[in-house]
């Protein structure tokens, strides 16, 4: 692990205090499990681990959709633990179907931190006690796309609970996956992530003021390089949440094949796509999107309803099989997500020296 510069402002959230200011983005469907995570957070990251579709490689999966997430999150979350005394945090969207039974294991099992994203997280649990309620609320950063979510959050949670996030995620038109954008926004220089942090950040003052503590913004959405990490700090963001380098890496819980489509893809291979759940992702293209396009319908049968918001009667394929499939490697039968700049990786390196060169270009970038 290298030193953290003097240069970089250092994050806090609540108790915690990671060395270095990068959250490793989470990868959901068996992209960033405890591999990936331990290595990031040994690094002085925090390492996050992606809950959604986490039970893949389970062998009742298709037949026992939630008791296999629920299990294979507890072993991932366990095995991080063994490789690291870092910080790790678990990936869970507020559109899973199972999102109360993966927030209980992951506060169970002792999570750092809970980045919550795909909808609003307004609620907890049903079952918690209200000291339990307490617990999980200062474990729970959000993951926004605009200051209004912001603060619809904020309000909701000064009024039910009395309490605000220790941390809040703002997430750029630039990420992978899928985005809280309208296609016709995502180019658009109105929602871009320097307007949107800037927003966000007159949004939260006066509940800063309010509850007299510091709420730390993290950027996240198109953040590649060192510099990017300089300049989006000096707009006044304490920490950056970075996804897509991290694919590019030995460490990544992909397969190979998944990795290689970063290096081998070009610009004009990252695509926008309509996902199922009825929000546009950006990805990289390949033969089985372009059947799709093309009006294709790939059959399935769905023994999960994984996501509230897809209705599985309708759509043109199943979404959590394909990207099942992709990590797997299985690409003529799935798909890999990609944030804008994917094309820029040429190669795959250990996550020890992915930090060692954000940390050198962040130097020269405050240096200049």
């Amino acid at each position: 692990m290298f030193q953290s510069s003097k240069l970089m402002n250092s994050l806090k959230i609540g108790e915690l205090e990671p060395k270095i200011p990068i959250i490793q983005g989470g990868m959901s469907v068996g992209i960033s499990l405890s591999g990936l995570a331990s290595s990031v957070a040994n690094e002085g990251g925090i390492g996050i681990i992606g809950a959604s579709g986490i039970g893949m490689l389970e062998p009742d999966f298709n037949t026992n959709y939630r008791e296999a997430n629920q299990r294979a999150l507890r072993k991932e979350i366990r095995k991080a633990r063994e490789m690291t005394d870092g910080i790790i945090g678990v990936n869970i969207m507020v559109a899973a179907s199972d999102f109360d039974d993966l927030v209980m294991v992951a506060v169970d099992e002792g999570a750092d931190l809970l980045f919550i994203g795909a909808g609003l997280p307004l609620r907890c649990p049903k079952i918690l006690s209200p000291e339990a309620v307490k617990k999980v609320l200062n474990k729970i950063v959000p993951i926004v796309s605009s200051a209004r979510a912001a603060k619809i959050i904020f309000e909701y949670w000064t009024k039910k609970y009395n309490h605000v996030p220790d941390a809040l995620v703002v997430e750029g038109p630039l990420a992978g996956g899928h985005l809280g954008f309208k296609k016709e926004q995502i180019d658009n220089p109105n929602y871009s992530l320097d307007k949107i942090l800037t927003e966000v950040i007159s949004t939260i003052k006066p509940f800063e003021k309010q509850f007299n503590k510091h709420i730390p913004i993290i950027v996240a959405g198109g953040i590649y390089t060192g510099a990017d990490i300089y300049k989006y700090m000096q707009l006044g963001a304490q920490a950056v949440q970075m996804a897509t380098r991290f694919v590019a890496t030995h460490e990544c819980d992909a397969s190979i094949k998944f990795k290689e489509a970063y290096v081998k893809c070009k610009k004009e291979d990252i695509i926008i796509i309509d996902s199922p759940v009825g929000l546009p992702g950006r990805a990289i293209k390949n033969n089985f999107l372009e059947k799709v396009a093309a009006g294709v319908k790939i059959p399935f049968e769905c023994p999960w309803r994984c996501l509230k918001s897809c209705d599985f009667r309708k759509v043109p394929y199943c979404i959590d099989l394909a990207l099942t499939n992709a990590k797997k490697g299985l690409l003529d039968e799935g798909f890999v997500f990609a944030g804008t700049n994917a094309y820029r990786v040429n190669e795959i390196v250990s996550v020890k020296t992915l930090f060692e060169n954000l940390l050198e270009e962040y130097k020269q970038a405050a240096s200049e």
